[in-house]
């Protein structure tokens, strides 16, 4: 499956490669793919290539002299048909306690919802979110797949400090703060996991087309977790999957 792709100077060393303005699978997985034909030909010149929802950035070491030529390489990448490759992701279980202390928002959703607090923790945590893209924050990831029902407005006024591991939801998308940081988004609840370790060779486990299921947790079972966690012994569970 091909897609109407738009190529477009980006600052002076970069060119920015935009899909159809939407948040899809599909076109996730066709920047993925287009990614890796890249990185495949190892273009010398460039230096980093960033992808977002609908969007490759490609940044080269130098000023585009040859902006043309730059543009019938990238072309010819993506048309490709010589590329084959299996795309592997991974179904990541995040436990979460939904406790009132950590859900500081879960009364206020449930109020404007006219959803009991549970229904609210059902619908989350019995959703399979896509990674789209992992930004804001180092660890912070960008997830699809959040029911409808509990789609929420940022809030007006940000709170300059949420708690590391805070789950939340903003508008269409839920997602999990990394560090501590001011933040608008619906505090539902709060993960034990280390989504941001700069000390390891991988720093954030999850990458773009993974898939994130939120598992609840009491209290007691979070404290014992955390523990672990601040051990280094805790073992995220997960499943490889196959496209």
């Amino acid at each position: 499956m091909s897609f109407n792709l738009t190529y477009k100077r980006y600052g002076e060393r970069s060119i920015l490669v935009e899909w159809p303005s939407v948040i899809d699978e599909a076109v996730l997985k066709d920047i993925i793919r287009f990614k890796r034909v890249i990185e495949s030909i190892e273009v010398k010149s460039i230096v980093e290539i960033k992808l977002a929802y609908n969007s490759l950035l490609i940044i080269y070491d130098s000023f585009c002299r040859n902006f043309e030529n730059e543009l019938q390489v990238l072309k010819a990448c993506y048309f490709s048909k010589d590329f084959k490759h299996d795309i592997l992701s991974n179904l990541w279980k995040i436990p979460v306690c939904y406790d009132a202390g950590f859900g500081i928002d879960l009364e206020a959703i449930s109020v404007e919802k006219n959803l009991s607090k549970e229904s609210i923790i059902k619908l989350h945590s019995e959703a399979i979110y896509t990674v789209f893209f992992i930004g804001f924050l180092p660890g912070f990831l960008y997830l699809g797949g959040l029911d409808d029902t509990l789609h929420m407005p940022r809030k007006a006024t940000p709170r300059l400090q949420i708690k590391k591991g805070s789950v939340a939801i903003g508008g269409s998308q839920t997602g999990v703060y990394p560090v501590a940081s001011p933040g608008g988004w619906n505090i539902i609840g709060n993960t034990p996991v280390a989504f941001f370790n700069p000390k390891l060779e991988v720093p954030c486990f999850a990458k773009p087309l993974d898939k994130i299921q939120f598992q609840p947790i009491s209290l007691d079972e979070y404290k014992g977790i955390k523990l672990l966690v601040e051990a280094g012994v805790y073992h995220l569970e997960s499943e490889v999957l196959h496209d």
